[in-house]
């Protein structure tokens, strides 16, 4: 399979997983026709995460993603793991007035666009990202939610 959802000393149960894939085939399509070889989303508690925060990416704080790319936009392809801290995900749906599932889809979709290309470090980069996430939660909405 092209993209692996597992948990890392945690019960976190991403729903709709079958639909996420679907969607994040269509996102890497449309980010310059890419496809996507493997992804590995991880999910795992605050401590496993920040420890890795600290040890790979030399930062001492609480994160909701870290994005290991293994990527050939040369070649056409998207490949990484993504390890997602679903409690500092959580966190952030609380500060941000929206579901915890919304929170999640949005994170997930960003380590796709991180995979893609797409950078974050500045205000104007960051601001395309945000944009392209709502963009591609629209898509998820309009063409991949499970309806109920």
């Amino acid at each position: 399979m092209d993209i692996n959802y597992y948990c890392q000393e945690c019960n976190y149960r991403l729903r709709h997983k079958r639909a996420i894939r679907e969607w994040l085939r269509e996102v890497a399509k449309r980010e310059n026709n890419l496809r996507i070889e493997q992804i590995n989303y991880i999910f795992c508690p605050s401590n496993i995460h920040r420890q890795m925060n600290i040890d790979f990416v030399g930062h001492d704080y609480f994160t909701d993603i870290i994005t290991f790319d293994y990527s050939n936009l040369e070649e056409g392809y998207i490949s990484g793991d993504i390890y997602i801290d679903y409690q500092t995900v959580t966190d952030n749906a609380r500060i941000y007035k929206t579901t915890a599932e919304a929170e999640m889809l949005r994170v997930v979709v960003h380590g796709v666009l991180h995979l893609c290309g797409q950078g974050d470090k500045t205000p104007e980069t960051e601001a395309v990202m945000h944009s392209k996430e709502d963009r591609y939660l629209e898509l998820f909405a309009d063409n991949f939610a499970v309806k109920k």
